[in-house]
């Protein structure tokens, strides 16, 4: 007789939550879907794709630009050699800024809306 994991008749173990609930998803990939929110929720309100690259970091780099002070929240790389313009939201610095998940997805609506109106040469206030 060989030893399984059924060795009390009660079946094979299988994931606690499966299909893939919400409760599933990881605070990273939470943030994720609020930064891809966030570029959409722009689109639709400028009439016209961003065309800029998304990423997320944990945290910012050791070496601030010149002009920042502080910890960045999000830092927008200019578009060179046929590369896109590229957006980078620092995700640990904004969480530590939001009290709850409201308050995050605005901080990274805010966020995100002030790299694209940079990139744009606009106000902020425009596209908030």
């Amino acid at each position: 007789m060989s030893r399984t994991r059924d060795r009390h008749g009660r079946g094979m173990r299988g994931p606690l939550a499966w299909p893939p609930l919400p409760l599933m998803a990881t605070r990273a990939e939470h943030f994720d879907d609020l930064v891809l929110d966030a570029a959409e929720s722009l689109e639709r309100r400028l009439g016209h794709p961003l065309g800029v690259e998304l990423a997320v970091e944990d945290v910012p780099p050791s070496d601030p630009a010149p002009w920042e002070h502080g910890v960045p929240l999000g830092r927008l790389f200019p578009a060179e050699r046929g590369a896109p313009a590229r957006l980078v939201v620092y995700r640990r610095p904004v969480e530590q800024r939001a009290a709850d998940d409201a308050e995050l997805a605005s901080v990274v609506h805010e966020v995100v809306a002030e790299q694209i109106a940079r990139m744009l040469g606009r106000d902020p206030e425009d596209l908030a």
